[in-house]
């Protein structure tokens, strides 16, 4: 690749994700709202968040878990989110010991309970295990949360409120996924903080 073409690929990626963030603008206010209010009122409840993906997905639902149990802006008290993907033994050993597809269903067993917030992202939407998870909370009585992109899948079927990024490219998917995970933080912290 020449130094030129590096430099042409470089002013494509941006302004494709520009082009994307523009289509997010336009069309994912309502789904974000309604997102927000499930947080809100199951935070206020003294309820839990409970995030989880694979690959870039779990690292955006690692992210977003840490704004919450931290701070995103604003000073304040932790509150209570826990990202499923950070404990590697369990995972490792309930993908070993029952498989892969089942991993987040087992964990969400263990750690959701009525009234939480279970959040599944997945690019593509059709992650089998994120999809097991998403019904394992339902199942439980929590209110279910997918992050896809433009399609939704099997994950947006599954769950109770969808944000589908406007992208089928799975950078720009993701890219979306934290910055709506950034925005969601914001407005929650705005309506819990007075």
């Amino acid at each position: 690749m020449t130094r030129r073409d590096v430099s042409r690929r470089i002013q494509e990626r941006l302004q494709e994700a520009a082009m994307v963030k523009l289509l997010l603008a336009e069309s994912a206010g309502p789904a974000i709202e309604r997102i927000a209010g499930v947080l809100i009122r199951a935070l206020k409840g003294g309820r839990k968040i409970v995030l989880f993906g694979n690959g870039g997905s779990a690292a955006d639902a690692q992210h977003i878990a840490a704004e919450l149990e931290g701070r995103f802006e604003r000073e304040r008290r932790p509150w209570p989110a826990l990202a499923l993907t950070t404990n590697t033994s369990a995972l490792t050993a309930i993908g070993n010991d029952y498989g892969y597809e089942i991993v987040f269903e087992r964990l969400v067993r263990a750690h959701v309970r009525k009234g939480d917030v279970a959040i599944g992202l997945s690019t593509s939407g059709n992650s089998p295990n994120v999809v097991a998870g998403l019904r394992a909370a339902k199942r439980l009585g929590a209110e279910t949360v997918a992050f896809t992109g433009v399609g939704g899948g099997r994950v947006a079927k599954a769950a109770d409120h969808v944000f589908r990024a406007p992208s089928e490219r799975t950078a720009h998917i993701q890219e979306c996924h934290i910055t709506v995970g950034h925005i969601l933080c914001e407005i929650v912290e705005r309506a819990l903080i007075h």
